[in-house]
């Protein structure tokens, strides 16, 4: 074994935030002082390592002088706790209409995974893996994600299987509030092709006639405007991905994707001064 010395790059500030997240958990569960293996602020650093380094669990379990069954049991309290405090799909989208966002971006992404053996049937009745993503060529969970005209993400949605295409996922997760928000707060959002058909409030460019017949300039020119605005909510995905190096392929149960990239999401507003 060789020991060496090593920096964790993130603000000590976000440490001492998940620290006082994790010490209010162990006061709800009843937990006894001085009966854990690891203070709130180390658990912290644990659960910071995983998700800025990827580092293998049982390792950081060594590092830590804790079991590898401990190091999962407290990795998966980081996720827990930093998941419950991802801000509710109405309350970004009222945040965004206060701060005078003039549309939001809607986007998603299969997160790469394993452990993705359950099976399904397709639409034509053919067994296949339930996690598995045709358009992403690999298996993952589906996350739908409202960015900023920037790019910055406000808001991530539960994960459902790879196989589902990105409206359906949409439809059960996020829709119904966007037809609220551009009815009720006079915000509209914008999507790529693959929204097509999502309905009132929702805008995507016009698809190319199948029989050939070229678009209208005026349809055209607004396609081009879509595209080039929507295109920055791209950047939402990038940042939580290379941002937090966990995020780019999951070991873990494919439910607890959801979970993970929520907790992702409130690191990155930390960091960025979305919380206080």
């Amino acid at each position: 074994m060789i020991a060496y010395r090593a920096m964790l790059d993130v603000p000590r500030e976000l440490a001492l935030y998940l620290s006082r997240l994790l010490h209010a958990e162990r006061r709800r569960r009843g937990t006894r002082k001085n009966s854990r293996a690891l203070t709130c602020f180390r658990h912290a650093v644990l659960g910071l390592r995983w998700f800025r380094q990827n580092t293998d669990v049982p390792a950081l379990a060594r590092d830590h002088g804790i079991s590898r069954a401990t190091g999962y049991r407290y990795l998966d309290e980081v996720v827990i706790v930093l998941a419950e405090q991802a801000p509710d799909l109405h309350e970004a989208l009222q945040r965004a209409k206060d701060e005078g966002t003039a549309y939001v971006i809607l986007d998603g992404k299969v997160f790469s995974a394993d452990r993705c053996s359950e099976k399904t049937l397709s639409v034509k009745g053919e067994p296949i893996d339930l996690w598995y993503s045709g358009k992403a060529r690999e298996h993952g969970g589906n996350i739908q994600a409202l960015c900023a005209p920037d790019g910055f993400p406000w808001w991530v949605s539960d994960v459902e299987p790879g196989s589902l295409h990105d409206l359906t996922v949409a439809r059960e997760h996020v829709l119904g509030a966007l037809y609220w928000a551009a009815s009720h707060l006079d915000l509209p959002t914008l999507a790529d092709g693959g929204y097509d058909g999502a309905g009132i409030g929702v805008h995507t460019p016009v698809k190319q006639p199948a029989d050939g017949q070229v678009l209208d300039v005026d349809t055209r020119t607004r396609n081009a405007l879509l595209r080039g605005l929507r295109c920055l909510g791209e950047r939402g995905f990038a940042l939580l991905t290379g941002r937090w190096r966990s995020l780019r392929h999951l070991t873990a149960n494919p439910s607890k994707i959801g979970d993970i990239v929520k907790a992702a999401l409130v690191l990155t507003h930390f960091e960025h001064g979305k919380i206080a």
